[in-house]
């Protein structure tokens, strides 16, 4: 079945990825879409967010010697992860502006690649979907100890510990808080969700909105809380 990036990126799930985006690269939304791994992103030629996903594929090609790693952007995209979604989705254009809403999409199509439903849902725990955060995004720790990728990691530890790049930048609790508190989003977006409309007969297919790209939305409640957090415990960047 051909896979599609997600149109719109629900208000919980928007919820977790502040917070990601902000362990990952030590800045608040709209900061942190122009971050690359080191902060070298004044580097550049030019802006991160003024590039499209080809350009920023091409140059990632060379961060890694440069800079140590290809990471990109607010969910700290690696090339290869970019080159993978791009097989994926082939609707996905190399043309695309690598902006805010692209990369909000992007990374809640990773968020779903990890089992975000599952666990939304309540088909997958909370430690067990702590690990497939932490396998994504290096920044954040394993809830419970495990095989990691390269040896065995014990709770609070990042899953790639030992490779000399990555460590975890924040606590396992940080993480647990965060994640009951999406389930708890969710569970009050179902809940208030008004009910469908029934569409007209012969009103005609719902045009795509794979190049909607609307305006980056001020940080919520809730991440500016966690920010706060981050900030009072320490472990961001």
């Amino acid at each position: 079945m051909t896979k599609i990036l997600p149109i719109a990126v629900p208000a919980h799930a928007m919820l977790l990825l502040e917070f990601i985006y902000r362990t990952e690269t030590g800045k608040n939304r709209p900061a942190c879409y122009e971050v690359i791994y080191g902060h070298n992103q004044s580097k550049l030629p030019k802006p991160l967010t003024s590039m499209s996903l080809g350009e920023v594929i091409d140059a990632q090609a060379d961060w890694t010697k440069r800079f140590k790693s290809s990471a990109a952007g607010a969910g700290q995209f690696m090339r290869a992860t970019l080159i993978g979604i791009a097989k994926e989705i082939p609707a996905l254009r190399g043309d695309v502006p690598f902006n805010g809403p692209l990369q909000d999409r992007l990374a809640y199509y990773l968020l779903l690649r990890r089992g975000y439903n599952d666990f939304i849902d309540g088909r997958t725990a909370i430690i067990a979907f702590g690990k497939a955060l932490a396998q994504e995004w290096a920044s954040f720790p394993v809830l419970a100890d495990c095989k990691g990728a390269h040896r065995q990691v014990r709770r609070g530890q990042s899953y790639y510990a030992g490779d000399g790049l990555n460590k975890s930048l924040i606590t396992p609790e940080m993480v647990e808080a965060m994640l009951r508190t999406v389930l708890q989003a969710a569970k009050e977006e179902i809940r208030h969700a008004p009910t469908p409309i029934a569409k007209p007969e012969n009103s005609g297919p719902t045009p795509p909105a794979m190049t909607d790209f609307s305006p980056v939305p001020e940080p919520s409640a809730w991440a500016k809380l966690f920010a706060a957090l981050i900030k009072l415990f320490g472990g961001s960047r």
